[in-house]
This record gives C-alpha cells, structure tokens and sequence, in this order.
C-alpha cells in the first residue's frame, strides 16, 4: 500500500483538497505498525509544519491514504502556555508533540458543548462555526504500541474530533449551518471542480 512512501528522509506531501475521494471514505483500521506506516506518520507531520496554511493536526486520508492514523501538534504558544487550564490530556500529550495516534477513536464525549470557528488544510479559503464537545475521552495507540486512554479538552479535544472526522469521511463543512454552506458553496464547487481536473489529468 505505502510503496511510493519508501524514501531516505521524510519530505512533505500533497494535501488533497475537496472533491477527492479519500476525504469521503471510511479509514481502514491499523493493524500492524509497519516502516512504511512510520514513514507516513513522519512525512505527514512534516507536511502539517511545512504547510502554508498553518495546521495543528492531519490525518491520513488527506494525503490520500484510507487508514486511521493521524498526527496533531497542538501546543500552546508563548502566553497562551499558562492561559487556561490543562486537560489530563493535554498534560500528558503535550510535551511528546508532534505525536501520531493510531487508530484513535472517541469513547465518550462531555454534554457540555463549545462552538468555534473551524477550517482545514484540505479546504483553503473556508471557515465555519463548529459546535463540538467541550470534552472527550480519547482511546488510541502510539507508533510505539502505548496504549493510550484519556481526557481531552480545550483546543486538543477540538482537534481531534475534527480529525477523527477525517478517518470517517465527514467534514467540518457538514457540521457548519446551512447559511455558512451556501456561503461556502462557490468556493467549494470551484475546489472540487479543481481537484477532479487534476485526478483526471493523472489518470492520463
């Protein structure tokens, strides 16, 4: 599956953007942590810092590849270190960033909701309101076989509700109000269009 990602030192990748299929699929589970996989992860995370677009998470699918891993970095910067408090997950997640998780998944999730403004690197030049849990309990694995099982809130929980997401097939635009959609829907025509032209030009 991750031929083309056999390489000597990880370098960025092409974010796909709306309209190719991969972003609309349902992620395959990891079952054996494999060098490729590893080499995923590692391009993956050089492509989150690298992006023009600044990002805090990516998951597989949106470089293309159906499988439910992603990675995150969502350490606070600067003031913002000490502005609020800590999860449990953050507390114990933020000083091992960048980190990849295997298949993550939400096993519980707060009543209490936030809403905030969302975009992503698959969608450039689209922004929407995203109520999301304001807490979840997040279960994953490491590249290093830790299994992991923990509270997650604040900017962290919010990343990865978007990101598990991805390994589903939502995205963010199918949370947003339909008045935002209507807004959006130009520019994501003209993306979709785009990214359909370039899948055709490669199949050629």
């Amino acid at each position: 599956m991750f031929d083309f990602l056999q390489i000597a030192k990880p370098r960025r990748m092409r974010v796909v953007r709306h309209g190719h299929p991969a972003l609309r699929k349902h992620s395959e589970p990891v079952t054996t942590i494999t060098p490729e996989l590893v080499t995923l992860a590692e391009r993956m995370i050089v492509t989150m810092q690298e992006n023009e677009i600044v990002g805090v998470g990516l998951a597989a699918p949106q470089v293309g590849v159906n499988v439910r891993l992603i990675v995150i970095d969502t350490r606070p910067e600067g003031e913002a270190v000490n502005s609020v408090a800590l999860s449990p997950g953050e507390a114990l997640l933020n000083p091992r960033m960048p980190l990849t998780l295997v298949n993550p998944e939400i096993v519980s999730r707060s009543g209490e909701t936030e809403c905030a403004t969302e975009g992503c690197l698959s969608l450039p030049d689209v922004s929407g309101e995203v109520t999301r849990s304001a807490r979840v309990m997040l279960r994953a694995t490491t590249l290093a076989g830790e299994e992991l099982q923990v509270e997650c809130a604040n900017l962290l929980g919010r990343c990865l509700q978007h990101e598990i997401d991805h390994l589903d097939g939502v995205l963010f635009i199918d949370r947003i109000s339909e008045e935002e959609r209507k807004i959006a829907a130009p520019t994501l025509e003209r993306m979709e269009k785009a990214e359909q032209r370039r899948l055709a030009s490669r199949r050629h």
